[in-house]
């Protein structure tokens, strides 16, 4: 309850009340200096600690400072950097010296260094606080999962193609300005010519009998064609790296050269794929495809026949408050119903506490799921499950508890769209498998400092 007097006195103050997201989050950070301390490792991570100099880095308590204002504002690192300058309340919250910023590309570099695991502990410190002030009391649990998106674009062979030689000679350009010696050949205006080709050339519903058989063959030519100009830019590369030693002659073809080394099996699982597919006819399984060859983490996921989506599926569980509890990021497309107790055992552990009620959709409904939820250790009273399977029953203490539990798992849909619209999550644009992890979270952490400091604040000026 000590966090309730100070978040009052703030509030009172004009520039603090028109910001109770960054009031709130800014009286926590007072009241608990060791959460910046958490994230001092992973930021400090391979700098060297010097008191000489100008001082040109920033404090870990303003760079992590600036992450959760830029998170709770939806900026991008160069609107965050114009903010330093133009926002009062930013530099106040930040805590910039009088005439002090930093560009965009020092926030990026450290903020970017947060690992998924400090930002996790954070998710979970912050949680703990809401419990103790009264907000949350984990007796209730629900639990849903979406598919969140990864910026690329739609993966057909013929893209994939194009990207792997585009990709290539962007790569090799670069080098050749570091390697004077360096001879490279151009293969692209070959190759996006053959590309826009294929790209128009598709197989026709309308078209029958041998009509369609000869799109079918001039497709299939055209491809052949490609693959012989694909075929050659990797041998390109292949030599290059084979010889990566005699390109190496100073730090950025070393980083040129490495990029090389790991785009070239890429290039060949494209091929194969390929080949396989669009000219032999053969039929290749999901799991030996590439949808990316920017974001190789990506799933491809099918939920109940809609429309596909390329991304990751996530599961998140939310308490009666509206507070995300615990979020996960998965690989592949598992079943709903493998969720559920994995996720129920976290929230338990995490808070020390067995909820009295759990809901969810039909997709996690299962009599395994039941069992856990009611074993030893844990004993969930009401357990209701949205729509039914085989002959599996709810458990519920009454028919009107079972109605309310029903009603209310709606709201997690409320709250997983608040957090996909809300903070720019619907197609996450952070590069990498771990940075998609670090935006899931702090899209997370950002939402729960909403609906605390909606919580929190006077009722008076919530009316307002």
């Amino acid at each position: 309850m000590q966090l309730l007097e100070p978040l009052r006195i703030k509030f009172a103050q004009p520039s603090w009340a028109n910001a109770p997201e960054l009031a709130l989050i800014d009286t926590i950070l007072e009241q608990h200096p060791e959460f910046i301390r958490m994230f001092e490792g992973d930021i400090r991570a391979g700098s060297k600690n010097n008191s000489f100099g100008r001082g040109d880095v920033p404090s870990v308590e303003q760079l992590v400072r600036a992450a959760m204002y830029k998170e709770i504002k939806k900026l991008d690192y160069r609107t965050l950097e114009y903010h330093q300058e133009d926002s009062r309340i930013c530099a106040m919250f930040v805590k910039l010296e009088q005439g002090r910023s930093w560009s965009f590309q020092v926030y990026q570099k450290y903020i970017s260094k947060i690992s998924k695991a400090r930002l996790e502990e954070l998710l979970y410190a912050i949680n703990r606080i809401a419990i103790e002030t009264g907000i949350e009391d984990v007796s209730e649990v629900c639990m849903d999962s979406t598919v969140l998106e990864t910026s690329i674009h739609y993966p057909t062979n013929n893209a994939l193609v194009w990207d792997c030689i585009h990709e290539s000679h962007r790569l090799l350009s670069q080098l050749q300005k570091e390697v004077e010696s360096l001879t490279v050949r151009d293969y692209t205006k070959g190759a996006k010519a053959a590309y826009f080709l294929l790209d128009n050339t598709k197989k026709s519903r309308k078209k029958s009998g041998k009509k369609e058989q000869e799109a079918l063959d001039k497709r299939t030519k055209l491809f052949v064609k490609q693959l012989v100009t694909f075929t050659k830019a990797i041998n390109q590369v292949a030599r290059i790296v084979k010889k990566k030693a005699a390109h190496s002659a100073t730090q950025n073809a070393m980083a040129i050269v490495a990029q090389l080394e790991k785009l070239l099996p890429l290039m060949e699982q494209v091929y194969a794929v390929t080949l396989r597919h669009e000219v032999e006819k053969e039929p290749v399984e999901n799991a030996e495809k590439l949808f990316s060859i920017y974001e190789q983490h990506t799933d491809i996921i099918a939920k109940d026949g809609r429309e596909v989506k390329l991304g990751h599926k996530v599961n998140f569980a939310s308490g009666k408050s509206n507070l995300v509890l615990a979020v996960d990021t998965l690989k592949g497309n598992p079943s709903d119903s493998s969720l559920y107790s994995g996720m129920l055992d976290k929230v338990i552990a995490t808070y020390n506490a067995v909820p009295r009620d759990s809901a969810t959709d039909g997709g996690y409904a299962s009599s395994a799921n039941l069992r856990h939820a009611q074993g030893k250790g844990k004993g969930v009273i009401n357990i209701v499950f949205n729509k039914m399977v085989d002959s599996l029953q709810r458990v519920a203490s009454s028919k009107n508890m079972e109605t309310q539990l029903k009603k209310w798992r709606g709201a997690i849909e409320a709250i997983i769209s608040d957090i996909k619209r809300g903070f720019q999550l619907h197609r996450c644009t952070w590069k990498g498998e771990e940075h998609f992890h670090q935006k899931v979270l702090w899209s997370t952490i950002a939402h729960n400092i909403r609906v605390m400091s909606a919580l929190l604040q006077p009722a008076d000026d919530r009316a307002c």
